[in-house]
């Protein structure tokens, strides 16, 4: 089973349907602060649709297409991180992610990414990762723009949410980038 420890307050683990209380209850709590951004969580969200929905995630990690991963802060489910599936044939994948409300500010999702990263491109060896973003979800755009994406485009009008169609911004990573990311890190981080 996939874990990844970040740090010594961070983990990634396998969602698990042992994990299906903790899981509905972050996610049922966050309903009024993810459901903006996330359409399948609202009032009448329930632990069988959170069942449902591990199930689905570990079909696909049995099925070696993509999986999600529970953020663990100080040993409490914070958040979720996913590879929304795993293009063997291209070499990609794309990431999505979710916090819960109140353990936003501790770089929670930034670290995710970077072991999520750092896995796809390492140990998967996968070419391409992709990051997409409701355009008006500033928060979540932030990630890949910190974490040095190339914004490549607007799949325009794609989603609606509440009273308008969204748009979704489109970024990618290579291989290559993010070695040469991490190469320059380190060395500034030796110089510094």
């Amino acid at each position: 089973m996939f874990t990844y420890r970040i740090d010594a307050e961070v983990e990634l683990r396998l969602l698990e349907l042992q994990h299906l209380q903790e899981f509905f209850d972050l996610s049922y709590g966050s309903r009024t602060h993810i459901g903006e951004w996330m359409f399948w969580i609202g009032e009448d969200y329930t632990l069988e649709d959170a069942r449902r929905q591990i199930q689905l995630s570990l079909d696909r990690f049995v099925a070696n297409d993509g999986f999600d991963a529970g953020i663990w802060f100080r040993g409490e489910l914070a958040g979720c991180i996913r590879y929304r599936y795993l293009d063997w044939k291209h070499k990609n994948t794309e990431l999505g992610y979710w916090l819960g409300a109140k353990f936003q500010g501790h770089g929670l999702v930034t670290k995710a990414c970077v072991a999520m990263i750092d896995h796809a491109l390492g140990e998967l060896s996968l070419h391409r990762v992709e990051i997409r973003c409701m355009s008006e979800n500033l928060r979540s755009r932030r990630v890949p723009e910190r974490l040095g994406f190339t914004q490549e485009g607007v799949v325009r009008q794609v989603r609606w949410r509440r009273d308008h169609y969204d748009d979704h911004i489109v970024y990618g990573m290579l291989a290559d980038e993010w070695q040469a990311r991490k190469r320059q890190t380190i060395s500034s981080e030796r110089e510094g």
